[in-house]
């Protein structure tokens, strides 16, 4: 699946070469499939997520929108003034200050008027142009000579599915994002759950600073540590179930951090699923769940946030059922199940 993603991102830029359009970055593998512990055996997913950089003479200015459960945003378009840089290369021309310049852009595909809503960055726009530009560029790919390609609908994603013969198929789903500064956080096109998001809202996702954290675990823990099989057991137990995945994630990362590594061999898988059930009756008797990357004193030092988050104290994810009782209830009875 990586192999072939970037194959596709080498197109991507070659073709946007002579265009001013996003500049795409090598795709980072997230989610529960590359994290190891994907509560589906059968039809698991490929998440990647592609970074966007702007072309040259622009840049991308995050604007905050109003607060949902989590941040979100707007991405705004500006033309940044490259005088300087032409006076010491001679290789650009300004598009602020060079009307010839702005003239030859206008003229050319460019992520303005193509992949843009009123100078914001247009998720719908985008994950439309990702999947005309994967069907197009199939051909060009030594895989397509032994593997078949479906492109699935998306408002705001690429999904599509790679067939060899009558083998089991692969699904892949590539989400765009725009990096916060140098940190591990990004702002991307993950769906919502809301029922209507704007085109240009983009959420932001801790997706790789949570699949940096299992990767530092998997460093730091025994070869035979049981703790990606907890977390697998304890989800695929809840399949079905409105209890969220990423209630259960969050109180493994927590336990990871605040439990010896050398405590999760596989002699304590039983001792190891009793301590997550009991952290979460405890959580949810006290309807709080602090988020693991927000004010966490314990996070460790290698994943990088921006310096909001740094600064920010603890987040309770569990804050609404403080005031919805049937959701605590609901919530409750999720427990029960599991």
């Amino acid at each position: 699946v990586k192999n072939l993603v970037e194959k596709l991102i080498v197109l991507f830029n070659y073709d946007v070469s002579n265009a001013w359009y996003p500049v795409l970055q090598k795709a980072i593998e997230v989610g529960s499939t590359f994290e190891g512990w994907s509560p589906h055996e059968e039809d698991i997913t490929y998440h990647l997520l592609v970074c966007l950089k702007p072309p040259d003479g622009h840049i991308f200015q995050l604007e905050p929108g109003p607060e949902w459960p989590m941040r979100n945003f707007h991405i705004h378009l500006e033309f940044m003034c490259t005088c300087e840089r032409e006076r010491l290369t001679g290789e650009t021309r300004c598009f602020l200050h060079d009307p010839k310049e702005d003239q030859s852009r206008k003229e050319c595909p460019n992520i303005l008027q193509d992949l843009c809503t009123d100078s914001y960055l247009d998720v719908q726009k985008i994950a439309e142009w990702f999947q005309k530009t994967v069907k197009r560029f199939w051909k060009d790919l030594p895989e397509s000579a032994t593997h078949r390609l479906m492109v699935l609908p998306s408002k705001r994603s690429c999904k599509f599915q790679v067939t060899q013969g009558c083998k089991k198929s692969l699904l892949i789903e590539l989400l765009f994002g725009v990096q916060e500064g140098d940190s591990d956080i990004f702002v991307s096109s993950q769906n919502t759950e809301a029922a209507y998001t704007p085109s240009t809202m983009w959420l932001e996702s801790y997706a790789v600073a949570e699949m940096k954290f299992f990767s530092y675990i998997a460093l730091q823990a025994q070869p035979d540590s049981c703790h990606l099989r907890c977390l697998q057991l304890c989800v695929r137990s809840l399949l079905g179930r409105d209890f969220s995945t990423y209630t259960l994630k969050t109180v493994v990362m927590h336990l990871l951090t605040t439990l010896p590594l050398s405590d999760w061999h596989k002699d304590s898988f039983m001792q190891r699923l009793q301590d997550i059930t009991q952290y979460l009756q405890s959580c949810l008797k006290q309807k709080c769940l602090y988020h693991f990357f927000i004010g966490n004193a314990n996070l460790p030092e290698e994943i990088i946030l921006p310096q909001e988050l740094r600064m920010a104290g603890p987040l309770n994810i569990f804050q609404h059922l403080e005031h919805d009782l049937d959701a605590h209830e609901e919530a409750r009875l999720d427990f029960l199940m599991l």
